[in-house]
């Protein structure tokens, strides 16, 4: 059975940091593009970062430019998104998503979700 989890979220005060990690078990991520949403109570789920197949520069929303970094480990068949200097409107469920080949900026493009993992940004 092909699924993705992710994991590492949790409450973190701002200004801190965290790691979430998306791991595929019944498929290899090596063909496909994965992409971070996250989506906060009473909005819209919107894309955070992505990164292609062909392991191209990750894209980032200008939101988390800067500040967020995703990374892939093939050989883990792991997907990692590292969240620095976190806002309290950073606050939302993340979820990892995969689509065959190439992002998209739809989030209707990813057959493939998790269960998501809770973030929030409080002091």
């Amino acid at each position: 059975q092909s699924q993705l989890v992710e994991s590492g979220g949790g409450l973190v005060q701002p200004g801190g940091s965290l790691r979430l990690s998306c791991a595929a078990s019944g498929f290899s991520l090596d063909y496909y593009a994965i992409g971070w949403f996250r989506q906060a109570p009473g909005k819209e789920r919107e894309g955070v970062s992505c990164i292609s197949s062909r392991d191209e520069s990750p894209y980032y929303a200008d939101s988390v430019k800067g500040r967020f970094t995703m990374s892939r480990d093939n050989a883990k068949n792991t997907v990692y998104l590292q969240m620095n200097s976190l806002k309290p409107k950073d606050t939302a469920v993340y979820y990892c998503a995969a689509r065959m080949g190439y992002c998209s900026n739809y989030v209707s493009a990813f057959g493939s979700w998790g269960q998501g993992t809770q973030v929030t940004v409080s002091s």
